[in-house]
């Protein structure tokens, strides 16, 4: 099977069409930020830096750090910055560029996002740092994907559509794992393993009400009431869903580690969270 160059876009030097990078230009372990400015952030961690380069609001550095090659990259928000992101990154390491055909041998990428997040529970303080176990999908990309879900997923997908009474014609809830591997490497007890919900926007989705209604006023506290055993939902942050899904169909690992910057039971918010970035940014990089 070759694709065709409408569904495999390069531009006119070779380079995959957003990301604008070639295969030896992205190291297996990448490091995905949101915000381009936090790739600077990040870098300054770094032993040695190889490469930059930018496109849009997708930025990658790549370099080294105590000897280990790896890529930082920022996203954008939302799972559709990830679709692309994730297809781009795996089509460089996993399809021939100029053949335009799938490799005999595959790659596995290890992809951690590095973000910020609200909680849901009062328990836990902004300051902390959460890393999601499972993710929560409320936007719709899955829809468009054929993903087999454990059948864990599809029981806790169940009792969500009952208990939040999820309109027919919204996007119904997925759940996604993140890698085992990378959890394990995560493992730490300054960080608070949770569920985390992706939602496919900052204000109505997350139910911020501005100007405009919201069609569910009690969706949040439902979100905070729920339970699947000993699981409940902890926070709302806008990509890991993407990441986990797509990660999880193409043979990558993925894992979100977050620093919790505000808390929306308590209503509080922490203003100035570039210390606790930090401090996550080096814990991170020192387990990988």
């Amino acid at each position: 099977m070759s694709f065709q160059s409408s569904e495999l876009i390069l531009d006119q030097n070779g380079k995959i069409y957003h990301l604008k990078l070639k295969p030896s230009d992205v190291a297996n372990d990448i490091l995905l930020v949101g915000d381009p400015g936090r790739v600077d952030l990040v870098e300054k961690f770094l032993d040695e830096t190889e490469l930059k380069r930018q496109n849009r609001e997708f930025k990658t550095v790549t370099g080294s750090f105590r000897g280990k090659r790896l890529s930082i990259i920022s996203t954008g928000i939302g799972t559709d910055n990830i679709d692309i992101v994730v297809n781009e990154l795996d089509a460089l390491k996993n399809i021939d560029l100029e053949t335009r055909q799938v490799k005999r041998q595959m790659q596995s990428l290890r992809l951690i996002r590095l973000g910020t997040s609200g909680a849901l529970q009062e328990d836990i303080p902004s300051g902390s740092f959460l890393v999601t176990e499972k993710s929560v999908g409320f936007d719709n990309l899955l829809q468009f994907y054929n993903i087999a879900r454990t059948e864990e997923s599809s029981e806790i997908e169940g009792q969500m559509k009952k208990h939040f009474g999820w309109p027919r014609e919204t996007a119904y809830p997925y759940v996604m794992d993140a890698s085992p591997q990378l959890l394990e490497k995560m493992d730490d007890p300054q960080f608070i393993r949770g569920m985390t919900i992706s939602a496919p926007g900052f204000y109505g989705p997350q139910g911020r009400k501005l100007r405009i209604p919201l069609s569910d006023e009690g969706l949040n506290n439902k979100i905070y009431n729920f339970r699947f055993g000993n699981l409940r939902i902890t926070n709302y942050e806008m990509e890991s869903s993407a990441i986990y899904a797509l990660a999880s169909s193409l043979g990558h690992q993925a894992l979100t580690v977050c620093a919790i910057i505000a808390n929306r039971r308590r209503g509080d918010h922490l203003p100035d969270y570039q210390g606790k970035i930090r401090e996550l940014i080096q814990k991170v990089l020192e387990k990988i």
